[in-house]
């Protein structure tokens, strides 16, 4: 009996000890993980910005470019149909696009030419807030179609097409970015119909992917388009037409001198 108190006391001083070496490990171990104290957004920017960056940033920048003249190049390299027209002549050009694309096709004698002949007469979709004055010169006998209750994806597949404008374009790939705002309407507009008419200006076109990205609002979803839909086999047959539009044709806009 005489001996537990003296064994009690000395389990309870084992027992101490080892807390306080516990606690001596664990704030070490805090101590050497707290990494630096937090920096407020603004400083993190500030320091963000002072970064050295003596490397070349852009390979095409506007100014000794002609980056209209490049996207129009590396667009129609993925078989895209590019074509520049001034401001003024944009609704006759529209015009001029969409009347031969509601001819019928000569021949029908293939599934896809039969598709396409039965598609040619439909109507083109129009997203909510394309520019009236580009549609300015339609004849009555092209049809229109709003996507106004939103149109089905069987009803879209039926459109002859769709017209869209875009947010910004890439030079140095050829890429169109729609982020689906006026004039651009939702992704399956761009995605179901066979064809595909899209106007760019001239000064929406980016230098590169890191100048587009810029111009964007991260916020919105993106859509990037290089060339109309296309894939390959391992034998390399390109088929078109298979997650999106098989034609793509831009107008490439710019204001000339008068």
């Amino acid at each position: 009996m005489s001996g537990s108190p003296a064994a009690g006391a000395a389990g309870s001083a084992s027992g101490g000890s080892a807390g306080g070496s516990r606690a001596q490990i664990l704030a070490r171990i805090r101590a050497a993980t707290a990494g630096p104290p937090a920096r407020s957004d603004a400083e993190i920017d500030a320091a963000y910005a002072a970064l050295p960056r003596e490397y070349l940033r852009a390979h095409h920048e506007a100014g000794p470019h002609d980056i209209a003249a490049l996207f129009a190049e590396r667009a129609a390299d993925y078989r895209a149909v590019v074509e520049r027209v001034t401001e003024a002549d944009l609704a006759a050009a529209v015009t001029r696009i969409l009347t031969a694309r509601s001819a019928a096709p000569a021949d029908a004698a293939t599934a896809d030419a039969a598709r396409a002949d039965a598609t040619a007469a439909g109507p083109f979709v129009v997203p909510a807030g394309l520019p009236a004055e580009w549609l300015a010169a339609l004849p009555a006998t092209i049809a229109l179609a709003r996507d106004e209750p939103s149109l089905s994806a069987a009803e879209l597949d039926e459109m002859a097409g769709v017209i869209t404008g875009c947010a910004v374009a890439i030079a140095e790939t050829g890429t169109i970015i729609l982020d689906h705002g006026p004039g651009q309407g939702r992704r399956a507009l761009t995605l179901v119909p066979d064809f595909h008419l899209v106007i760019v200006r001239a000064d929406q076109v980016a230098a590169d992917l890191a100048d587009a990205f810029a111009r964007l609002d991260p916020a919105r979803p993106h859509t990037l388009i290089s060339g109309p839909s296309a894939t390959s086999d391992i034998e390399l047959i390109r088929v078109e037409g298979v997650h999106g539009p098989r034609t793509l044709h831009v107008l490439l806009t710019e204001v000339r001198p008068s």
